[in-house]
């Protein structure tokens, strides 16, 4: 047998994700602003896209009337001469209508009034604030200094971690002279920057309220006892009765504990639906895709058949033909993304029909394969498909990856449930305590179980954690704490 190079022909098959395929799928998962963003740039970019509703809004001049008209108005209808001895003290000049150019403001005063508003300062940021706050507090240059040093390592909450000591051997001073100049910070606005720690910051706040006695400084001295709820500790350490340890909780949660947290931050954009959804006069539910997160483009055709036929230059054709491949491209996906996302939101609100109907105790385990299966398209799509899309229903505009829940078993001849049913079932279970009894996690377990769902204690607790519901133990200290107070 003898070895050596052989050329052999082999067909396979293989799936290559071109660039157009790539493109398409990233549209299917954004979401309506993305879209929106490209399709503007597709807009700005390739000459044979167009809107929708460009060739709808061309503008009409008015036309003109012809001489002979306007001299027979004037024929027939001459202006009247008015009497000598008028009186014109009472009487409203219209003035010269505008000219552009000419010297003087507008005749018919029709302007609108944006180059106010265009005037009007910029609101400041709060570290632009804070920096001249620090410029009418601090007079000697090197504590501006250090107070700007702190500005710029400040964190978006607010906090300032840094090591004393080593920031004053980095600017060559005393320790005690740059942490009196931080102490100084916390009381600029917002009260509680500049803090080192959570107690810190209330305590700053506490300070500007004349509010910071020895008992209140204790009690910010243990807050993990007050996160844990032990208010007998608290009661103790503190040396004050269930009512004062009631007023002074009640006096912490009024305060701020991240005072520079959101401040900066842009105001959040509204949530605008892909889906409408809308009772139908037969009972059922009528679904439709918004318009206004639709964008409309159309494919010039005409210039593009226009373009081909007058030019004779290779790369101009070459041009031409790509950009009108791409425009065709980009429409066929759009509508095939709009097809898409109704598809799967009807058949999402067909599996949940009951919860529309009843509440979210009727929600039913839905998952990516059962979708899937019934619309024909492979789960990955469908994932896609309800990634940063949302739905307007009677409940609410509510997100269509919420109503994919998983299934929790059910006990003997019961259905399974879902877990966000499961979930609102022990908030109500919770929330329906006696003020003398409280439920543990086994008691729930027990009573999920009478009404047909088997599940595990560790799952009670970690779908009450979920909740940020406290634990039995802390519950019945808090109604202890209340009991005491009352």
């Amino acid at each position: 047998m003898s070895l050596g190079p052989r050329l052999d022909l082999r067909q396979s098959q293989s799936l290559v994700m071109t660039p157009q395929l790539r493109q398409a799928i990233k549209l299917l998962q954004s979401s309506n602003l993305e879209v929106a963003a490209f399709v503007e740039e597709e807009l700005e970019r390739n000459p044979l896209l167009e809107r929708e509703d460009a060739r709808d809004s061309v503008a009409v001049a008015p036309e003109a009337p012809p001489q002979d008209a306007a001299a027979a108005v004037s024929a027939e209808a001459p202006l009247a001469e008015a009497p000598l001895d008028a009186d014109f003290s009472n009487s409203y000049d219209a003035g010269e209508p505008f000219v552009p150019g000419s010297v003087g403001g507008r005749g018919d005063f029709s302007d609108d009034l944006s180059s106010i508003e265009e005037t009007a300062e910029a609101p400041r940021s709060l570290r632009e604030d804070l920096g001249r706050q620090i410029r009418l507090e601090f007079q000697d240059a090197q504590d501006q200094l250090i107070a700007g040093l702190m500005l710029a390592m400040l964190e978006p909450s607010g906090r300032l971690v840094v090591d004393v000591a080593a920031l004053a051997a980095r600017l060559g001073c005393a320790a005690d002279r740059v942490e009196r100049v931080r102490r100084r910070l916390q009381r600029l606005e917002p009260t509680g920057m500049f803090a080192a720690n959570l107690a810190e910051c209330l305590a700053a706040q506490l300070a500007e309220k004349n509010r910071l006695d020895p008992a209140m400084q204790a009690l910010l001295d243990h807050l993990e006892l007050l996160a844990r709820r032990d208010l007998r500790a608290l009661m103790d350490i503190c040396g004050v009765d269930a009512a004062d340890m009631a007023d002074m909780i009640a006096e912490i949660r009024r305060l701020d504990p991240k005072p520079g947290a959101g401040m900066d931050a842009p105001p959040p954009m509204p949530v605008v639906p892909d889906v409408l959804m809308r009772a139908a006069p037969d009972g059922g539910w009528a679904l439709e895709l918004n318009p206004e997160t639709m964008p409309r483009v159309l494919v010039a055709q005409g210039f593009a058949a226009r373009a081909l036929v007058s030019t004779t230059d290779r790369d101009a054709r070459a041009f031409v033909t790509e950009k009108l491949a791409t425009a065709n491209w980009l429409v066929k996906s759009l509508e095939q993304r709009a097809a898409t996302i109704l598809k799967v939101a009807a058949c999402i609100v067909q599996r949940q029909d009951a919860f529309f109907r009843h509440g979210v105790e009727f929600l039913k385990p839905l998952i990516l394969r059962d979708v899937a299966t019934e619309v024909e398209m492979h789960e990955s799509t469908v994932s896609r498909v309800t990634s940063n899309k949302y739905m307007a229903t009677p409940r609410g505009v509510l997100e269509l990856k919420f109503f994919f829940t998983t299934a929790i078993a059910g006990t003997a001849g019961s259905e399974a449930v879902s877990a966000a049913a499961v979930r609102h079932r022990i908030k109500q279970l919770i929330d329906g305590e006696a003020a003398t009894s409280t439920l543990s996690d086994d008691a729930l377990v027990l009573r999920l179980r009478e009404e047909g769902v088997d599940i595990a204690r560790r799952t009670v607790a970690k779908y009450r954690e979920a909740m940020r519901i406290p634990s039995s133990v802390q519950r019945r200290r808090e109604k202890d704490g209340k009991a005491l107070s009352a």
